[in-house]
């Protein structure tokens, strides 16, 4: 296996006992962005002299951390003080921030080599870039998050940044066969990066296995506790819950989640079909109510100064935001805040829920992203969620499955997803 290839977890390993150096790393990186990148389209900006640069301190040893030497992605919707940040629209092309998001900042603190930015969709809405799906590029990568997930689907990278506001990280997760990891909403400071809902954008981020995501929460969300989650005796209770949207889900995703609660049980985990309560019929339109409204107070610089440079899809959803009527927005927060309320009842003493990350395998073509239907109330209940990989549909494809946690319980339920993706095949995890 190629250092590329390997996991954070393992390559921490290989840098710490000299069989492997940060140059040898961030070269084969660097080496399989150059091989793959004219057929996946991951990056929007890489600038090898201050990635050497970055490795030439790592080595004269000014700078440890625990993410030392480990190279990353960070979506361009980041800023970042010495690339380019676009937010993935022509009326910023070019734009040059004079500081670094907060989470980026983290990243350097932690010892991370940030390779470059990648690809995200306009304003991590819904009109596409360039990426195309590492496992068969005329399929989407998902989004908004695209660059990141396939970056670490292709083996350009073991780690990179992304955000939610509906499906960006789960879904794209799902579509590339990778782990995506949102945490409890408002875990990790959102200073520096572009916004679009305030009371939904969440940052998270893509790796090869559940050890790497719960490493880089331990930096991201500065709780130590997140990088190695135990259960605390015997296998978990899962619950399998198809969601009030389980009619949109696909015959792959339909298999996938079947499977997966057959395999999770057969190895000894407590399982049962949770029904979720009927207050939640109408959740996941709520968020697309919100989010519209959100985004056109977000973006009214851009709509009002630079309209004729939104795409048609983005016009679309800030004047349905500007249309609707605040009691209608306030009626969906209210919604959002009594089913936050009826959680725990909804867990009982599970440690997690199964729930379905995508309609099925990513849809064919580049010119949307996918469906984030079975990502939007969960997004919206500030839950945290894991996106496992490990099964595949009738065209070959990724189709994962999620596990979200309660509000707060994020080592509980990672705890659960590092149990789980053995059991799933996830190969990442299990081989380190």
């Amino acid at each position: 296996m190629n250092p590329n290839e390997w996991t954070a977890t393992r390559a921490l390993d290989r840098l710490a006992d000299g069989t492997c150096t940060v140059g040898a790393l961030v070269e084969a990186c660097l080496a399989r962005i150059e091989a793959r990148e004219p057929v996946v389209g991951a990056w929007e900006h890489i600038d090898p002299e201050k990635v050497w640069a970055r490795v030439r301190i790592l080595k004269e040893g000014s700078q440890g951390g625990p993410l030392r030497g480990i190279p990353v992605g960070i979506k361009d919707l980041f800023d970042t003080a010495d690339l380019p940040t676009g937010y993935g629209s022509p009326i910023y092309r070019g734009h040059r921030p004079a500081w670094d998001a907060s989470c980026v900042a983290l990243l350097r603190s932690a010892g991370a080599v940030v390779l470059g930015k990648t690809v995200t969709t306009e304003f991590a809405v819904y009109h596409p870039g360039k990426t195309a799906n590492p496992h068969d590029p005329a399929h989407t990568p998902g989004g908004s998050s695209s660059g990141s997930a396939a970056a670490v689907a292709d083996g350009m990278v073991p780690l990179a940044l992304g955000s939610q506001t509906a499906g960006s990280v789960i879904r794209p997760a799902s579509f590339c066969g990778v782990v995506g990891y949102k945490p409890t909403f408002g875990w990790v400071a959102r200073a520096g990066a572009k916004p679009l809902s305030d009371s939904l954008d969440t940052v998270g981020w893509f790796s090869r296995s559940v050890a790497d995501a719960a490493l880089l929460a331990s930096v991201l969300c500065g709780r130590p506790a997140l990088a190695g989650p135990v259960l605390p005796d015997g296998p978990p209770r899962i619950g399998t819950c198809r969601t009030h949207e389980w009619p949109l889900a696909g015959p792959a995703t339909v298999a996938a989640l079947g499977e997966a609660s057959e395999r999770l049980a057969e190895s000894g985990a407590a399982r049962d079909l949770v029904e979720l309560p009927d207050t939640f019929r109408g959740l996941a339109e709520a968020q697309a109510v919100i989010m519209a409204y959100e985004a056109a107070r977000s973006l009214a610089f851009e709509h009002r100064c630079h309209g004729e440079q939104l795409s048609p899809k983005l016009r679309e959803i800030v004047d349905a935001g500007n249309a609707c009527p605040p009691e209608r927005y306030d009626d969906a927060q209210a919604q959002a805040r009594a089913c936050r309320a009826s959680l725990d009842g909804v867990f009982g003493p599970r440690d997690a829920l199964l729930v379905p990350s995508a309609p099925g395998e990513a849809p064919r073509g580049l010119s949307c992203t996918g469906d984030p239907v079975f990502n939007r109330i969960w997004t919206l209940l500030g839950v945290p969620c894991v996106n496992l990989p490990g099964l595949s549909g009738p065209l070959g494809l990724p189709v994962g499955v999620q596990l979200v946690g309660r509000p707060g319980q994020d080592e509980r339920l990672l705890a659960a997803a590092r149990w789980a993706e053995v059991r799933l095949g996830s190969g990442a995890g299990s081989r380190r």
